[in-house]
């Protein structure tokens, strides 16, 4: 436990990727910084340990992402997949700063990989970490320490106590903690079922949380009723279909189900509901995950022949199996005459594609919901099935902030010394909708604008940071297989 003599210049709470820049950047500056995660060591670093890749733009070609991803079609992206609905003056800070991210990250030990070090999706709009989430993480947390942060593990924040519009301390498991200014970085409340149910009823019942379960939201629901503005929707939940066998929390990315085109979807009763055919790109997982939360009890199955199975994604658990569709239905607990019938009309309703219009590819005809790409027949046994549920990702809800990250409050003033970062903030950012890496960019940029603003508001003269050009890697690992071109 720290001393309580001790008061550090900043306080961060979180123990992600937000709370981490934070308090890297913030000790760098000059400042004592104290870090509490609620998680235990073995978990520190939330929802990051479980990211794989980080958005970022460039204006050409570097080794970790091929072509160029100029700062307009970032813009561009994020507006397109959030309705127009990101805060523009946040929106342009996180475009501009996320172009020093893989400097900053390798100058913090981060490795990342080249696309020539091993099988990579193409992707000129994410670089990829060396090692996963998990290696950032400890990356990260390992040049924190060297910097002489603090680390708390296992130790929540509940509440701030302010004095007008200043934080004074935060009230913690392990008591009330001065600081100088603080930095939020703990997340929304999606880990709480309690909150889920408020805002999605009987339904979260059937939700898998993909993530840490320490993300439960006491500071978030604490900030609320005290008059901190809201921003997004709280019954917005990002979800994503998973594994129904996943664990209740942390599962991860390893959890997702992606091979929907490639068979049918159906509920208890073996009815499908959808067209598998219209989803072919990475939405289909957030897609199939919206649809799910609707499904009785929250549970499909994606159900898929032998062909079908030898095509589609890897997948973490193995499909159930049987060697005929009525011995599967029972296997799953899925009505057999529903599942009988739904497959004996499919398969009639299965049209190949002409000669002379074979890039529209196989559909079907007078079935409803049609399937409108690679409807394939489904008769190869043995016919094998994957019970999905909704994971929950992330929530479209926190706190409302200034540019500089300051709360903000509902009658317009701000906490002069009290910062959020991360996800607590991004859905100032994303309202609704995502693009892959976004999350891990929202966090890295804004935890370090919020570490910076918190040394000035603690009253700390900072030392300037110096920030690294982009396309300066003099910290990289050499590659043997040479530079990408």
């Amino acid at each position: 436990m720290p001393s309580p003599t001790r008061i550090p210049d900043v306080l961060v709470i979180g123990g992600g990727a937000a709370a981490l820049a934070a308090a890297i950047d913030a000790a760098a500056a000059g400042a004592s910084v104290r870090l509490l995660d609620a998680a235990p060591p073995a978990l520190l670093g939330g929802n990051t340990r479980h990211s794989r890749n980080f958005r970022c733009s460039h204006d050409a070609p570097t080794p970790w992402t091929p072509d160029a991803y100029p700062p307009a079609q970032f813009r561009a992206d994020v507006l397109r997949a959030t309705g127009g609905g990101a805060d523009p003056v946040l929106l342009e800070a996180l475009v501009q700063q996320s172009r020093a991210l893989p400097d900053w990250l390798l100058a913090q030990g981060v490795a990342l990989q080249r696309p020539a070090q091993g099988p990579l999706p193409y992707s000129r709009r994410t670089a990829f970490f060396l090692g996963g989430g998990m290696a950032a993480v400890r990356a990260l947390a390992d040049r924190a320490l060297a910097l002489g942060v603090d680390m708390v593990p296992g130790c929540a924040a509940h509440a701030l106590v302010l004095r007008g519009r200043r934080m004074t301390a935060v009230v913690t498991d392990q008591g009330s903690m001065s600081a100088g200014a603080c930095v939020l970085a703990c997340g929304g409340a999606h880990a709480d079922p309690a909150w889920l149910a408020r805002h999605w009823g009987a339904a979260a019942r059937g939700f898998v949380n993909r993530g840490t379960p320490h993300v439960r939201g006491e500071l978030l629901q604490w900030l609320l009723a005290q008059g901190a503005a809201a921003a997004g929707d709280p019954a917005g939940l990002y979800l994503v279909a998973v594994d129904a066998r996943s664990p209740a929390h942390d599962g991860g990315i390893v959890t997702r189900i992606r091979g929907m085109p490639l068979g049918v979807v159906v509920d208890r009763q073996g009815r499908r509901r959808h067209d598998e055919g219209a989803d072919t790109a990475s939405t289909r997982y957030s897609r199939w995950g919206q649809r799910l939360a609707a499904y009785p009890e929250q549970t499909g199955w994606l159900v898929l022949d032998d062909p079908g199975l030898r095509a589609a994604p890897a997948a973490l658990y193995p499909p159930l199996r049987a060697p005929d569709i009525a011995s599967l239905a029972v296997l799953c607990g899925i009505d057999p005459a529903g599942l009988e019938a739904t497959f004996t009309a499919y398969n009639a309703a299965v049209r190949a594609p002409a000669q002379s219009d074979a890039a529209a590819g196989w559909r079907t005809a007078c079935l409803d919901p049609p399937k409108s790409a690679y409807a394939r027949p489904i008769l190869e046994p043995p016919f094998a099935a994957y019970p999905m549920r909704p994971g929950v990702t992330f929530a479209h809800h926190g706190i409302a902030v200034d540019a500089c990250t300051r709360v903000r409050w509902t009658d317009g003033t701000v906490l002069e010394n009290a910062f959020a970062a991360g996800m607590l903030m991004a859905a100032n950012l994303i309202p609704q909708g995502y693009v892959s890496g976004l999350a891990v960019s929202i966090s890295l940029v804004f935890g370090r604008i919020a570490g910076r603003a918190a040394v000035q508001a603690a009253g700390r003269p900072a030392a300037p940071l110096p920030e690294p050009d982009q396309g300066h890697f003099e910290r990289a690992e050499p590659d043997p297989a040479g530079p990408v071109t």
